[in-house]
């Protein structure tokens, strides 16, 4: 990808893209590509959400009852479609082409900055997550004083290149450092179709083995309402909002795919599509999940296939669960990590040429944030502190409040009522819900 030695002499204001638009016919388009497909998008779009979140929601759903937890993780969807549509509009109005931008139309500098912080925060979260759980696959990890081995350990037993830090090292070196470093999230499409049908894979298998343990009466049915023992339990059930709101952020990703795209209109239609699946694939986790483990269902739930299923090749069954899982979000990193290096670099050069014509800053960036990365995997030890944590601070700005406000301040003269109001209901239950959870972790942390 280049671009005419004169073009560079120009710093870029921080309102424009943080990446070139593909589509302006002021600008020479990239040669050999001639934009993203729907297919392609809705593949990105999906990989984007459908990350880590997946193997929390059982727990979430355990903790809230069958019938509260599988409403909540509908409602996540359709808040976020709405929040997602409110950003496509009033970016179109304001005529910018990133998150950030917009919300710097509508707040100015410092508004633009703290949500590339919050981004920023949030996908960092997010990426130590995942490689906090593909090291779990690989290597194992420990629940409540019980080891529960990764296939690696299993397999070749305990060795020194079956430990975790050996084990992320190679996987950073050999999978990941060569998928984050596309220019183009395009590029990613193939990966992210992968991506997506390894996690299908994943709910078919748990489904089926729920399914064969339920008409053997291997299983019982999951309690439909959540257990209320005390008032410590009560206010427990709040720290899993953060997580449902986790599990569908995308927003970040939104422009940088919609940039790309043949036909921008079709943006809307790409966001419900792959939010339609989604919602889909976590519904049929949660509940097959809970059906198959009930209250032995884990944080992580893939920490649960380590283990006799009561089947026949449970075995084999359980390794390729984890297996196929571990591999989707090997593939799932490197389109968050996209949005993740965009807002940094944003932050950091906002008067810079797009991070993408400049090669040195283009890899040191991403070579610090993979070695912050591959640091904090090593050091979180538990998947639900890490959502709880990522999910009552900044993900939660960046999929509801950030939208809401940014309607409500309408600088544009937009906004409808419907749109007022379902951002004060956005507000509300963002702020109700975080600090309740943070303030319920905290209570837990004395106790």
């Amino acid at each position: 990808m280049t671009i005419p030695t004169a073009d560079r002499k120009f710093r870029r204001s921080p309102k424009a893209p943080l990446l070139p638009q593909k589509r302006d016919d002021n600008e020479r388009v990239e040669a050999g590509f001639d934009g993203a497909s729907f297919s392609g998008a809705v593949f990105n779009l999906s990989t984007t959400i459908v990350g880590a979140g997946i193997m929390a929601l059982p727990a979430t759903v355990k903790q809230l009852g069958l019938i509260p937890g599988l409403i909540m993780i509908v409602l996540g969807a359709v808040l976020t479609e709405s929040s997602i549509d409110m950003i496509l509009r009033f970016t179109r109005a304001s005529k910018t082409s990133s998150y950030s931008g917009l919300v710097g139309d509508s707040f100015g500098g410092p508004g633009r900055n703290l949500l590339q912080v919050c981004v920023v925060v949030n996908n960092l979260g997010m990426l130590v997550v995942y490689m906090i759980i593909i090291g779990d696959v690989l290597s194992g990890t420990w629940s409540g004083g019980v080891h529960h081995s990764g296939v690696m350990e299993e397999w070749f037993g305990q060795r020194w290149w079956t430990a975790r830090f050996s084990l992320l090292l190679f996987t950073t070196l050999s999978v990941l450092a060569p998928l984050i470093s596309f220019k183009r999230v395009d590029s990613l499409r193939y990966t992210s179709a992968l991506s997506v049908g390894l996690a299908v894979v994943f709910v078919a298998i748990i489904a089926g083995v729920a399914i064969v343990k339920l008409i053997e009466g291997g299983v019982g049915f999951p309690r439909l309402m959540p257990k209320l023992e005390d008032q410590a339990s009560f206010w427990k059930l709040f720290t899993t909002i953060p997580i449902l709101v986790t599990a569908y952020i995308c927003h970040h990703n939104i422009h940088p795919i919609e940039n790309e795209l043949v036909d921008p209109n079709q943006m809307k239609s790409i966001v419900r599509t792959s939010l339609t699946f989604c919602s889909s694939v976590y519904v049929a986790t949660s509940f097959f999940g809970v059906l198959l483990f009930g209250d032995q269902t884990l944080d992580d739930v893939l920490a649960n296939f380590d283990g006799d299923l009561g089947i026949p090749y449970s075995s084999f069954l359980d390794d390729i669960v984890r297996v196929s899982y571990g591999l989707h979000l090997m593939l799932v990193f490197p389109i968050v990590f996209f949005s993740l290096r965009l807002n940094l670099d944003g932050l950091l050069f906002p008067y810079a040429i797009p991070i993408a014509f400049d090669n040195r800053r283009f890899y040191s960036v991403t070579a610090a944030l993979m070695g912050f990365i591959f640091s904090g995997a090593n050091f979180i030890p538990s998947i639900w502190d890490a959502f709880q944590f990522t999910g009552a601070t900044a993900a939660i700005s960046v999929g509801f409040i950030f939208p809401a406000a940014v309607a409500l301040r309408d600088t544009h003269g937009i906004a409808t009522k419907k749109d007022r109001l379902i951002s004060w209901v956005m507000i509300l239950l963002a702020v109700s819900s975080s600090t309740v959870a943070i303030s319920s972790d905290i209570y837990s942390f004395f106790l």
